[in-house]
């Protein structure tokens, strides 16, 4: 079910809430969270999209944050709130709103979402692109729990992922950590299945990718030893070899879905270590709420400290 409101106030955003569950019958105490969405036109429906999916795991009220620069200078001395309100299966397992936000309430989207926000739910920030550097200081993120950013949406995602760094909040967390969650498990099952220690490190990826830069201040940070960063044809993460007393721990993904585990005196295991979609990232990203504190230690142990060297084919 959809009720389009045009020119419109949160309260009566609110009643047509009511009125569609209602009409559909669909009870609103279902939902554990508010998940806002902030982002521009061009980027909207693909981000609505992985939210609806990621709702089928953690039902919640959508509201999606689209602040708009009209035509004419006349029409951008009006002041106007659109909204597109969205409940039943046109919605995921929860509800959507859109909120289209004109002229001078763009500039006070905090006071448009604040009452739409579900009473005694944790509420979610989402930036899929355009992040502020300091998330928490934004009027919107201080309303969240948690904070969530894409480093891969940035045009020099080193260059922003030190800012983020410097203004580093506990609740805070990105995507690009995030697509890390495989590489990490397996990293530490096949440690605890070597049990040595490591000497050396190194991390290989496309020329700037933020995953990679995170992987080896991760690396660098829990295993003590300079990690080196080399460049690869990609596509993202290809490989990490940590080096020991007894041979080479290896996870190879040059492409697809599947990966090569490499441990001293073993034969070679293949592994599933997809790319997941941006659905999986954020339904993962929902299944805890309090502060990462790896990726703090990931983001705040500065750069990796061994210079970025080219592979050669």
């Amino acid at each position: 079910m959809k009720i389009d409101l045009t020119d419109t106030t949160a309260s009566k955003i609110n009643k047509a809430l009511v009125e569609g569950r209602r009409a559909i019958g669909t009870p609103a105490v279902g939902m554990v969270l508010t998940m806002v969405i902030v982002t521009d036109e061009e980027n909207a429906y693909d981000a609505q999209k992985a939210a609806e999916e990621a709702s089928r795991e953690h039902p919640s009220r959508t509201l999606v944050v689209i602040k708009r620069t009209a035509r004419t200078p006349r029409d951008r001395q009006g002041t106007r709130l659109d909204a597109e309100v969205r409940v039943g299966s046109d919605a995921g397992t929860g509800e959507t709103v859109i909120l289209r936000l004109y002229g001078e309430v763009s500039q006070h989207a905090a006071s448009v979402v604040l009452p739409l926000l579900l009473p005694d739910a944790p509420a979610v920030v989402w930036w899929p692109v355009d992040a502020p550097d300091e998330p928490a200081a934004d009027p919107l993120g201080a309303l969240a729990a948690r904070r969530i950013t894409d480093l891969y949406a940035d045009e020099d995602a080193l260059d922003a992922l030190n800012r983020r760094a410097a203004f580093y909040t506990p609740g805070d967390t990105d995507l690009a950590w995030t697509r890390l969650t495989p590489w990490r498990s397996m990293l530490a099952a096949a440690l605890d299945q070597a049990r040595v220690d490591v000497v050396s490190a190194a991390v290989e990826s496309e020329a700037g990718n933020p995953s990679a830069e995170l992987l080896a201040r991760w690396l660098g940070a829990r295993l003590g030893v300079p990690v080196e960063r080399v460049v690869t044809a990609g596509p993202v993460v290809t490989a990490v070899r940590l080096g020991t007393a007894n041979g080479e721990i290896r996870i190879d993904r040059p492409d697809g879905p599947l990966a090569t585990l490499t441990l001293p005196g073993q034969p070679e295991r293949t592994l599933a270590l997809k790319v997941r979609t941006t659905a999986e990232l954020i339904a993962e990203e929902l299944r805890r709420l309090d502060a990462d504190e790896m990726y703090a230690v990931a983001l705040q142990a500065g750069p990796s400290g061994s210079k970025e060297s080219v592979q050669h084919a």
